[in-house]
C-alpha cells in the first residue's frame, strides 16, 4: 500500500526532480509533485511524495522532518486528505 508524505517549507525554486532526489534514498517513489500557483506557475513551497510503501514513508518522515534544504528547515508529514473550501 502506498503512502504520500507532505514536504513543506521548500525553496521556492524546488523542482520535481530535486524532490524525488531528496527522497529517493528511503525507498521506490511512485509520484512527486510540487504544487505550483495556477497563474504565475512559481512553486507555492510545498509538494508531496508518494512512496511504494508505508515503511519507506515512515522512514522518510522521521528522518527528513526538520532538515536543512537550499538554508530552509523542510517540514515533512504524512498526508492528509484536502480540507474542503466554500
Amino acid at each position: 500500500m502506498s503512502k504520500k508524505v507532505y514536504v513543506g517549507n521548500l525553496p521556492w525554486s524546488t523542482k520535481e526532480d530535486e524532490l524525488r532526489e531528496l527522497f529517493s534514498s528511503y525507498g521506490d517513489i511512485e509520484e512527486v509533485v510540487v504544487i505550483r500557483d495556477r497563474m504565475t506557475g512559481r512553486s507555492k513551497g510545498f509538494g508531496f511524495v508518494t512512496f511504494a510503501n508505508d515503511e519507506d514513508a515512515d522512514k522518510a518522515i522521521s528522518e527528513m522532518d526538520g532538515k536543512e534544504v537550499g538554508g530552509r528547515n523542510i517540514k515533512v508529514s504524512e498526508a492528509r486528505p484536502m480540507e474542503k473550501r466554500d
